[in-house]
């Protein structure tokens, strides 16, 4: 009986490893062992990267909000507190929108809770 090779699945795997290392330098694009560990390697730090991205731009909507609000004399916390008390549901990526696009809207909003 002849001996069965799996020569086209193998290659396509391979190619689909290659296409994902594409741009990579050296060894990291020929040679398939280290292209695979380079690959998965990426792509954990993508699965990652992915996560952490939604913590950043919380991060920039906080000095957004802090930053708009300063200029009306009340700090951060102290406007998130009264936020909530007043009853005003908006999350920090609206505010913060509002604070950058719409000032007028925005100082409405901490009249609002101000008072």
């Amino acid at each position: 009986m002849p001996r069965s090779k799996n020569k086209v699945a193998a290659h396509a795997r391979r190619k689909a490893y290659r296409k994902l290392a594409k741009g990579y330098f050296g060894r990291r694009k020929n040679v398939h062992t280290v292209t695979k560990n380079a690959v998965e390697k990426a792509l954990g730090y993508a699965y990652v990267g992915r996560k952490d991205k939604k913590g950043i731009y919380r991060g920039i909507w906080i000095q957004r909000i802090n930053a708009a609000v300063r200029q009306h004399g009340i700090s951060y916390s102290a406007f998130i507190n009264k936020l909530h008390k007043s009853g005003i549901e908006l999350n920090r990526k609206s505010l913060a929108d509002l604070a950058m696009n719409q000032p007028e809207a925005f100082k409405a909003i901490i009249d609002k809770v101000k008072g």
